[in-house]
């Protein structure tokens, strides 16, 4: 339904998405509210499908909606020297600041090999006599995404750790950051609807000047222009565009999940990574 560099938070449904639900066997949402309009999309279209919640059977951490980060963006992984803000001067936003699930668990290559099983078992029921194709489709493509996920933690293994703070548009990668140990700060929280405040642009924006935030980053679907100002008041050059809710098109660097990833993890090392000496 949403198409390539598409925004999923600010999407408007049209009629044709309501013919294409209201045809549907199966509507299959990430859930968590990443898809707020979907719903009612469902509901106006008089839908027969099965919604499939790609997202159930993941674990997204204790009762009030929070990953097992605490409200301030500490995780499993501040051996690396980066634990959200608190090391960082406190300033912009993490998903946690909103009291709010972090619904881009995609971002965990880990997590991505759960969808790939909720979707297959919902089309084996859906689908019976096709069970045995869609759990042999699912598991060749797990062991793509098990491959995936160990590639991502070589590429960024050997990124010092004064290097592994970056600057994004919103905040879509925390899961990311608890897998694969880069920490990111956001003008704008999970939702690309966010706007921040002058105070958080002035911080982000004295954090990069002072050499605390490595690299910034375009995202290819997120209003970038407050990044873009964060950057310019610092002088630094924006160094690539990450991929956070929306692939590209079919002859861009992200036309898959795993392209996707893959670029993602290319452009952060390539960033990252200290030039070597003259």
């Amino acid at each position: 339904l949403v198409g390539p560099n598409e925004d999923s938070h600010v999407f408007v449904p049209r009629p044709s998405h309501a013919r294409l639900v209201a045809e549907a066997d199966l509507v299959v949402v990430n859930g968590l509210g990443f898809e707020g309009w979907i719903d009612r999309l469902v509901a106006a279209s008089a839908s027969a499908a099965t919604v499939v919640v790609a997202t159930a059977t993941i674990e997204t951490g204790d009762d009030d909606g929070h990953d097992d980060r605490d409200d301030h963006g500490h995780s499993d992984h501040d051996d690396h020297g980066h634990n959200g803000h608190s090391n960082h001067g406190g300033n912009g936003h993490n998903g946690h600041d909103h009291h709010g699930v972090d619904y881009h668990l995609w971002q965990d290559a880990a997590h991505a090999r759960a969808y790939v099983g909720t979707i297959a078992a919902a089309l084996a029921a859906a689908d019976p006599e096709g069970r045995a194709f869609y759990e042999a489709n699912a598991q060749r493509y797990d062991a793509v995404l098990a491959a995936l996920d160990r590639e991502i933690r070589e590429a960024l293994a050997d990124v010092p750790s004064e290097r592994r703070l970056v600057l994004t548009a919103h905040d879509a990668f925390g899961h990311f950051e608890r897998a694969y140990g880069i920490a990111f700060l956001a003008p704008q929280g999970l939702s690309t609807v966010d706007e921040p405040s002058a105070a958080e642009t002035a911080a982000l924006a004295r954090q990069l000047r002072e050499g605390r935030i490595a690299a910034v980053f375009y995202e290819n679907m997120a209003n970038n222009t407050p990044v873009e100002r964060i950057a310019a008041e610092a002088g630094i050059a924006i160094a690539g565009t990450l991929y956070a809710d929306a692939l590209s098109g079919p002859d861009g660097p992200a036309a898959s999940y795993v392209a996707m990833m893959r670029h993602n993890a290319t452009v952060l090392r390539e960033a990252l990574l200290p030039s070597p000496a003259p």
